[in-house]
């Protein structure tokens, strides 16, 4: 055996006394009955390292797919983490929109401060809707317990059965989640 290093994947191959090391050329190999041991050998080893070259292909392939899956994931739950705590602020600020509704609703005709009130109510309500706050429309609709909560049912001429009569403090959402249902009075 030769004392000179190989490489793992290289055959290691004796020269042959008398000859001086080069390959073996075609017409040399096609002399004999068939291939010779070593090319055999070197098919083999071609073989063997096409198949672990495809292996380790496939292995890096699936943690390409892997990782990209893993940010997408990561990118889904902040862009959900930050929709809730958007959703925990702006839910606060909803008993204020209630208040400024009731003061508009009660306002005396006329009154200059009464205006103010009016203007800093359509400023809330421009910011909310701003951040992708939505009223959840109500009156007139079927009773959703997703996005309605009923305080009574009552018996009425110009609604159908399970109809929202009137909205009695309104509800919001926040993109697809509901960050307030509506309280509803819903008819028999």
């Amino acid at each position: 055996m030769s004392s000179k290093k190989t490489h793992p994947t290289e055959p290691e191959t004796e020269p042959i006394p008398g000859e001086t090391g080069a390959p073996a050329t075609a017409p040399e190999q096609a002399e004999g009955t068939g291939a010779s041991p070593a090319l055999e050998e070197l098919q083999k080893q071609l073989a063997e390292a096409q198949s672990q070259a495809a292996e380790y292909k496939d292995g890096w392939q699936r943690s390409v797919a892997d990782f990209q899956n893993y940010r997408r994931r990561i990118e889904a739950e902040r862009a959900e983490t930050y929709q809730t705590a958007v959703g925990s602020v702006l839910k606060r600020y909803l008993p204020v929109v209630d208040d400024l509704e009731r003061a508009l609703a009660a306002r005396p005709a006329d009154l200059a401060w009464a205006d103010g009130i009016d203007l800093i109510y359509r400023k809330l309500q421009s910011i909310l809707e701003a951040e992708g706050v939505k009223r959840i429309e109500a009156v007139g609709q079927q009773f959703d317990p997703n996005f309605h909560e009923a305080i009574t049912q009552e018996p009425s001429q110009e609604y159908a059965s399970g109809q929202v009569i009137e909205v009695t403090r309104n509800g919001y959402t926040l993109g697809d989640k509901v960050l307030r249902p509506a309280m509803v009075r819903v008819a028999q």
